[in-house]
């Protein structure tokens, strides 16, 4: 069971303006390879598959909290690409294309597919999968998997960090990079 609190995990600033060019680029910590969309479901199918819970009660508790903490950070990470494509506007010059908002450089699927909103997806528009969920049923080799997953998310914070000068989604990016590391020890 899940308790939600109608509250993001940090403060984000609100943006001077809209940024559909970062807003891109952090669409990737969402649903990418290494996502939050990955270690959520990671985490949520090796708790609800485990078996003798009361024999590993520790790395059930850690797995199982650890996922229920990303849910947090994927209602964070889509709150941030909100956020950076709010005040997104369509061209009224009668000449630019009314979609083609002013020639931003971002993700045409949060224009076209998602009304200026997160997709269930990374930056290069691939949808995420199912496919990215590791499951073997093995604790030992569950919780190494996890530990580098973690590794690789950190990785991909970092890149997404660096790929932006935004405010607001370097604030997110550093809490979550932050965060990673605490569940990258957890799991060493």
């Amino acid at each position: 069971m899940f308790l939600r609190i109608d509250k993001l995990q940090i403060e984000l600033p609100r943006p001077a303006q809209a940024d559909p060019e970062s807003a891109g680029v952090v669409q990737e910590l969402m649903g990418g390879k290494f996502g939050e969309m990955s270690t959520v479901m990671n985490y949520m199918y090796q708790s609800f598959n485990m078996r003798g819970k009361s024999k590993i009660r520790p790395y059930y508790d850690l797995v199982a909290n650890i996922a229920a903490e990303e849910i947090g950070h994927i209602e964070l990470v889509a709150n941030t690409i909100n956020l950076l494509l709010d005040q997104t506007e369509a061209s009224t010059d009668g000449v630019t294309p009314p979609l083609n908002f002013n020639g931003t450089t971002g993700n045409p699927d949060h224009f076209l597919n998602f009304g200026l909103g997160t997709i269930p997806g990374g930056a290069g528009g691939k949808a995420w999968t199912g496919e990215n969920i590791f499951n073997s049923g093995n604790l030992k080799l569950d919780l190494l998997h996890n530990f580098f997953l973690e590794s690789g998310a950190r990785m991909g914070k970092i890149r997404v960090y660096e790929s932006t000068q935004n405010p607001v989604a370097r604030e997110m990016i550093g809490y979550l990079i932050v965060r990673g590391g605490v569940h990258q020890e957890a799991y060493a």
